[in-house]
C-alpha cells in the first residue's frame, strides 16, 4: 500500500487530494493521527526502549504485526517485521525479566529470541479492549484457560504444507497434499514435533485428571458412549480448565489419523475444588467418510478414547469396543 506522512497544525483545515487507480479488489484509505511531540527518527526507537528498559523492574513487549504486515490478500513472512526480534535481545541484554505479548494471526520466528523471555502471552488479535484483557492476565487478576487452535513448529520449514503451499512454478495453483493429516493428525504421525502443541495453554494453577471411566466395554454401533472424568484443581489459583477428548481407530480398514478430538468441556475449579466431567458421544465421533463409497461409516472394532490438556499431553485413556 501507499503511505504519505505529513505534519499537520492544530486548528488549521486541510484540503486531501487523493488519485488512485483501482485493477482489482476494494480501494480503501485509511487516516492515522500521532500527536506530535518531537520529532524522533524509526531508527531511535530501539534507543529508546533499551534506555527505558535499563530503569524497568519488568519489560512488556508488544510485538508481531498488524493490519498493514498481516491480512487477507497476501503473505507475511514467518519472522517479525521492523527487526523486533532483534530488538528482543537487545533489550535481554539489559533487563532479564522480559514478557512477550505476540499480536499475530499465528506461528512465528521464535528460535532467535525465546529463550530471552521469561513469558510469553499469545494476543493474537484481540480487538480494543485487548490490552486490557491483556494487563488483567499478566497482573493476575485474571487466570488464563486459552488452548492453542492450531499447532506451532519450530521451523517454517517444519510446517506440513511448507513443500506444497508456494507456487514455485508459478501455475496459480496450490496442491492440498495434507490429505486427512491436517494439523495435529500432521504431527502425531511426524517424528518431529512442534514448540506447542494443538490445545496447549498456560494456567497459573495445575490440574489434577483422573477416575476415566466408560459406562461399559462394548456397545452397539450407533449406540451414544457415556464416560465420566474425575478433574481436582491442585494449584494455588482458581481457574479453568478446558478438558479436550479425542478418539483413536484401532481397526479401522483405511488410512486414518491417529487421534481426532470429538468433544471437549471447559470446568472452573476453585482452589482444591474437583468436579466431575462427563461427555456423550455419539455415531460421529466413530464414523469416518469412505471416498470409495462415498458414505460415512463405522466399521465395528476397537477404539480409544483419549483425555487431555492438549492434544500432546494425554492424561488418561479407556479402551472400548464397537460391535
Amino acid at each position: 500500500p501507499a503511505k504519505y506522512e505529513s505534519y499537520l497544525n492544530a486548528g488549521q483545515e486541510y484540503k486531501i487530494d487523493l488519485e488512485y487507480y483501482q485493477s482489482g479488489g476494494d480501494a480503501k484509505i485509511r487516516l492515522g493521527v500521532v500527536k506530535y511531540q518531537q520529532q524522533i527518527k524509526p531508527e531511535e526507537y530501539p534507543k529508546l526502549a533499551i534506555e527505558a528498559a535499563k530503569k524497568a523492574d519488568v519489560v512488556i513487549m508488544a510485538v508481531g504485526f498488524s493490519g498493514s504486515t498481516e491480512s487477507e490478500g497476501f503473505d507475511r513472512t514467518f519472522e517479525m517485521p521492523y527487526k523486533q526480534s532483534e530488538l528482543i535481545n537487545k533489550i535481554a541484554e539489559v533487563n532479564k525479566n522480559i514478557i512477550v505479548v505476540l499480536n499475530s494471526g499465528g506461528n512465528v520466528e521464535m528460535d532467535s529470541w525465546i529463550n530471552n523471555a521469561k513469558g510469553l502471552l499469545m494476543a493474537w488479535y484481540p480487538g480494543q479492549e485487548g490490552n486490557i484483557a491483556a494487563a488483567e492476565i499478566l497482573f493476575g487478576n485474571l487466570n488464563p484457560s486459552g488452548k492453542l487452535p492450531a499447532s506451532f513448529e519450530y521451523r517454517i520449514e517444519e510446517n506440513p504444507t511448507y513443500n506444497s503451499y508456494f507456487d514455485d512454478d508459478k501455475d496459480l495453483k496450490v496442491n492440498y497434499s495434507e490429505g486427512l493429516f491436517v494439523g495435529y493428525r500432521y504431527w502425531d504421525k511426524s517424528e518431529s514435533k512442534p514448540r506447542f502443541p494443538f490445545g496447549y495453554g498456560l494456567s497459573y494453577t495445575n490440574y489434577d485428571y483422573s477416575n476415566l471411566t466408560s459406562d461399559k466395554a462394548t456397545y452397539t454401533i450407533g449406540e451414544t458412549v457415556k464416560l465420566k472424568l474425575n478433574v481436582k484443581n491442585i494449584g494455588s489459583y482458581d481457574g479453568a480448565e478446558i478438558v479436550q477428548l479425542y478418539v483413536s481407530d484401532k481397526t479401522c480398514s483405511l488410512p486414518r489419523p491417529i487421534k481426532e478430538l470429538k468433544a471437549f468441556d471447559k470446568v472452573s475449579l476453585k482452589v482444591s475444588e474437583g468436579k466431575t466431567v462427563e461427555f456423550e458421544i455419539g455415531k460421529d465421533a466413530f464414523s469416518f467418510y469412505n471416498p470409495r463409497t462415498h458414505t460415512w461409516e463405522i466399521e465395528p472394532g476397537e477404539f480409544e478414547i483419549l483425555i487431555g490438556s492438549s492434544s500432546e499431553d494425554i492424561r488418561k485413556n479407556v479402551t472400548i469396543n464397537l460391535k
